[in-house]
């Protein structure tokens, strides 16, 4: 077990240790220089990446009332990206509540912080959600989406479908269906137009970009270009609803406290195509991201599939 720093941290270590047989404290990470409490000093907070796997790590307690609130949200993404438990002691972080559950039978009262991922029941309702959803929609939608197919063709040379490498959950990349709305060329002239990005953080988006093709600027208002990702919701690489998944360029150039939202699978549609898309700061959006895993249910999901629908057809925020 890894404890960490802060005035606490004497009374929960003795605390587990005297009530708990089977628990091996290992030793604590302090923000600051600590005189002797008894405790083997693992390093600095900075090197608790390499400190978890050096020594093995199973569990981590934040046991440091003040702890900054900045450093606790990349502490636990840190624990939960290396499949670390995490808990808290009472009165810690206010802001990482929402995702605690309480243990009982410490001898201090703990609460293990679980990352923010569908899993159980709750995975099997929103993937059956999905399935019957997906395959609806494509045959509800299938002499649309002939046509749309139909007009990609006619209008300049190249596939119809356009796949896109896209990391998916955990990181791990699949091809992210749409429809083609530029030219062959796009991907080698997107270096030369880096310096007209209108979109701040991590995206990339050009209002009138000069690679779009008459047909895709019409597709791209309307995000009609996203419909075969109904597609990988069959497969089983999206879902409906969720985070959208970012192209190679722009996840490269994520902070780590960003790729919390690669815990659970993308979405064709979530709460960024519903709040103003293109029009928010890329740090509102990953926030949005976040409120969604925290809050999810099957009527979140309803709700901002039927807002999704105006929102597309109004093209707030969309280019």
């Amino acid at each position: 077990m890894l404890v960490g720093s802060g005035k606490h941290i004497d009374g929960v270590a003795h605390a587990l240790g005297a009530s708990h047989s089977s628990v091996n404290v290992i030793g604590f990470v302090a923000l600051t220089p600590r005189p002797d409490n008894g405790l083997v000093s693992l390093g600095k907070l900075e090197d608790l990446g390499t400190i978890l796997e050096d020594e093995r790590i199973d569990e981590v307690i934040i046991a440091d009332p003040d702890f900054p609130q900045e450093q606790a949200v990349e502490l636990v993404d840190t624990c939960h990206r290396r499949a670390v438990r995490v808990k808290i002691a009472p009165s810690t972080m206010e802001i990482l509540m929402q995702q605690a559950e309480f243990v009982p039978g410490e001898a201090v009262p703990l609460f293990e912080l679980r990352p923010p991922v569908f899993d159980g029941f709750d995975f099997f309702i929103k993937r059956t959600f999905d399935l019957i959803g997906s395959v609806l929609l494509l045959i509800v939608l299938s002499p649309f989406l002939a046509a749309i197919a139909l007009a990609v063709r006619v209008s300049s040379r190249g596939p119809v479908l356009y796949r896109s490498v896209r990391p998916g959950i955990g990181g791990r990349p699949f091809g992210c269906l749409k429809f083609r709305t530029m030219y062959e060329d796009a991907d080698q002239r997107q270096a030369d137009l880096e310096s007209l990005n209108e979109a701040s953080g991590a995206l990339f988006k050009i209002r009138d970009d000069p690679r779009m093709t008459r047909v895709g600027r019409l597709l791209r208002r309307h995000s009609l270009d996203e419909l075969p990702q109904l597609i990988n919701v069959v497969r089983g690489q999206m879902s409906l609803v969720g985070p959208r998944p970012l192209p190679l360029r722009d996840y490269e150039r994520l902070e780590d406290w960003h790729r919390k939202r690669y815990l659970v699978l993308p979405g064709i549609t979530g709460l960024w195509q519903v709040s103003g898309r293109s029009d928010l700061e890329f740090d509102d959006l990953v926030k949005l991201d976040f409120l969604y895993l925290e809050r999810w249910s099957v009527f979140l999901d309803l709700v901002i599939l039927l807002k999704t629908l105006p929102a597309v057809f109004l093209r707030r925020g969309a280019f």
